[in-house]
């Protein structure tokens, strides 16, 4: 199939869809928790019925011509390798976080989740792709500043949230694992299609919480939907709109348009979270917590606008005269045309 070169536009616009689809994820996890299903066996499901739906667009794709199956064998160490840290991370992110939602305010554990961006570019500075400037130094002393703003808050009684170290530990650890699974996602595995490489990673995810399930003896937690039918249409909508479509969307975005441009677009998100947390669920951030949010928002952004990418195919300056992936999935993602 020839390469399409797709605009900067439609990278931002792919990446904001994904972004808003996630930003519902908070509510509909609190609503799941309602019905007495556990954390683990939500992000199983979800994943399972994400992978799933992203397996069944992968085998119709393939039917029709317009994409071939990629085996292990057909990719380099290094490519497999990678797909393989994205999975894991994968992983570990939707694991560290549903716990974090089930112990924490939804706000502040995207919040927490949301210094990835930072740690993206601070990951960049470390590694020597970037020079630690004074507006870099600026923008993480924003960032940090908020995190301890928001964090130090839940220490006080009167704000009405009782701090759960584990919590915030949790939604960090997400934090890193998104960090990580952005940095060798850019071009560890470019050569697999957006949709056979989030169906691994998705599949990756119901894999880990199956064996944390076991390993834990809380393995029968994870039969729950099956004698608790009211919990299927929530489930049905975290795999479709709020797993398989925002994931594979993510993905093509940072593909299209580089890490620290998507990371950026994705800051959305938990505009999207906390707004729908504070309709569904009467959740709300005191001043100093708001405060501190914009400041990690704040330096975020401004970490991702000052620090480009060394590699024109990563950013949106090398857009013009680039194959954003061969099949790129343009606007065939689920649900859509």
């Amino acid at each position: 199939m020839a390469p399409q070169t797709r605009s900067p536009l439609f990278g931002f616009a792919v990446v904001l869809l994904g972004a808003t689809l996630f930003g519902t994820l908070g509510p509909v996890s609190a609503f799941v928790y309602d019905t007495g299903m556990e954390p683990i066996p939500f992000a199983g499901w979800r994943a399972l019925l994400g992978a799933l739906t992203i397996g069944a667009f992968v085998a119709w794709r393939i039917t029709r011509g317009t994409e071939r199956l990629l085996r292990p064998r057909d990719l380099l160490p290094s490519e497999r390798r990678s797909l393989a840290i994205a999975a894991a991370c994968g992983a570990g992110l939707n694991m560290a976080m549903f716990v974090a939602f089930d112990r924490i305010a939804i706000a502040l554990a995207l919040l927490c989740f949301y210094t990835f961006p930072a740690m993206v570019a601070t990951l960049d500075i470390v590694s020597g792709r970037e020079r630690l400037d004074p507006t870099k130094r600026i923008a993480l002393a924003l960032a940090i500043g908020g995190m301890v703003a928001v964090v130090a808050s839940q220490l006080d009684p009167s704000a009405g949230v009782a701090f759960d170290g584990l919590g915030v530990l949790l939604a960090l650890v997400a934090a890193v694992c998104q960090t990580i699974y952005v940095t060798v996602s850019r071009e560890g595995y470019r050569r697999v299609p957006a949709d056979q490489a989030t169906a691994v990673i998705i599949g990756a995810a119901f894999v880990a919480c199956v064996v944390f399930a076991l390993v834990t003896g809380t393995g029968a937690a994870m039969t729950f939907p099956l004698t608790n039918p009211e919990v299927w249409p929530l489930l049905l909508f975290a795999g479709l709109f709020a797993a398989a479509i925002p994931s594979l969307c993510f993905l093509i975005g940072i593909r299209a348009i580089g890490g620290m441009r998507a990371g950026i677009v994705m800051l959305w998100e938990p505009v999207v979270g906390v707004a729908l947390a504070a309709v569904l669920l009467n959740e709300a951030l005191q001043p100093i917590q708001l405060l501190g949010g914009a400041a990690i928002l704040t330096g975020a952004v401004i970490l991702q606008r000052t620090t480009p990418g060394r590699d024109p195919r990563t950013t949106g300056a090398g857009q013009a005269g680039e194959a954003v992936e061969e099949d790129a999935l343009a606007l065939h993602v689920p649900g859509g045309p």
